[in-house]
């Protein structure tokens, strides 16, 4: 099982090569991690303790608003930081790990937290992403949100995309 990680992965570090061997490695999937909320950073980004590591997590199948996108990227995070208490525990469904080395997630509290943050408009579904994720049930919470234009939807069409906002920040 280590083999075929460490193909997978390439170029990557062994720091992660061994993070993998404790998480598991198989098609890209492991088994949930129970963790316990440290910190938020943005709308889509949190800290979590798991097994005396601190971890970054990106939540997966979703984008939140830049924090540069005000108001609606402020008020993501505090959407998240409201739903998400210091200290509260969470699952992990670990899809990847992305290339700034952060566990990929999806995050569950009392419900799935990705699913949440777009169903009230404070995220887009990650289109690009969705293969991973149930994304019928991303696209449909997407959908109810903007019909009833919750969060970034209040403005006609919703605001640009965070995935727009960071391009154009990179040309």
């Amino acid at each position: 099982m280590a083999a075929a990680c460490r193909l997978r992965l390439g170029a990557a570090s062994l720091a992660l090569v061994g993070w993998l061997g404790l998480v598991g490695c198989s098609s890209g999937r492991t088994q949930p991690l129970e963790a316990m909320v440290l910190s938020i950073g943005d709308g889509d980004t949190i800290r979590v303790r798991q097994d005396g590591r601190t971890v970054t997590v990106r939540l997966a199948c979703i984008d939140a608003p830049e924090l540069a996108q005000s108001p609606y990227g402020a008020a993501a995070r505090a959407y998240l930081r409201q739903r998400l208490p210091l200290g509260a525990p969470v699952t992990l469904d670990v899809h990847t790990t992305d290339r700034y080395g952060r566990l990929v997630a999806e995050v569950i509290g009392e419900i799935n937290l990705g699913l949440a943050l777009v169903e009230d408009g404070q995220a887009f579904a990650y289109r690009r992403y969705l293969e991973a994720c149930d994304g019928r049930a991303y696209l449909d919470a997407e959908f109810r949100a903007s019909r009833h234009r919750f969060g970034v939807w209040q403005v006609p069409g919703g605001i640009p995309r965070p995935w727009e906002v960071r391009r154009q920040r990179r040309s």
